[in-house]
């Protein structure tokens, strides 16, 4: 192989992976509470019967409990989904298609195939306990970057581990 034959490859490659990459939007602070922004790995368990799921994502967080986006997208970082939400609505992009919801636990949902409590883990990103429902959250590995909220109730059983980049 010629080395200018090499560099055609290596060029159309670089752009084909261009192509892929979508810009990060970040939501714009409401009420005058400080913008928060948390990058990192997802993994989700439901042990839902006859068969147990799981899903794995690298996502990225912003915003706040009233107003925000979260990013799934796979590790070579292509999009799963966008969540975003407010006040005034909740809504899912993916597979090129906006999908409105009545609120961000049934946009949750959607998402990721369970209630899982997006408004408390901000909360929990911060160190700090919060009530979601049936969730319990371990932060004591915060500072280590790792963090893992477990559900009992209502069923079907959860877990939920996310690893923070820096």
């Amino acid at each position: 192989m010629t080395a200018r034959l090499r560099f055609l490859l290596a060029c159309t490659l670089a752009t084909l992976l261009a192509g892929c990459a979508q810009p990060l939007v970040r939501p714009v602070a409401v009420d005058d509470q400080p913008q928060t922004f948390w990058r990192g790995r997802l993994a989700l368990r439901v042990e839902n019967t006859p068969e147990p799921t799981s899903f794995f994502a690298s996502f990225e967080l912003s915003g706040q409990p009233g107003a925000g986006e979260l990013m799934l997208s796979t590790p070579l970082g292509t999009t799963l989904a966008q969540l975003r939400w407010s006040p005034q609505q909740a809504l899912l992009r993916n597979n090129g298609q906006t999908r409105a919801f009545d609120s961000l636990d049934a946009l949750a949902t959607e998402a990721t195939g369970t209630a899982i409590p997006i408004a408390a883990l901000f909360e929990w990103l911060q160190g700090r306990p919060a009530a979601a429902d049936g969730w319990l959250a371990d932060l004591s590995q915060l500072e280590a970057g790792r963090l893992v909220a477990r559900r009992s109730q209502p069923a079907p059983a959860a877990e939920l581990r996310l690893i923070i980049e820096p």
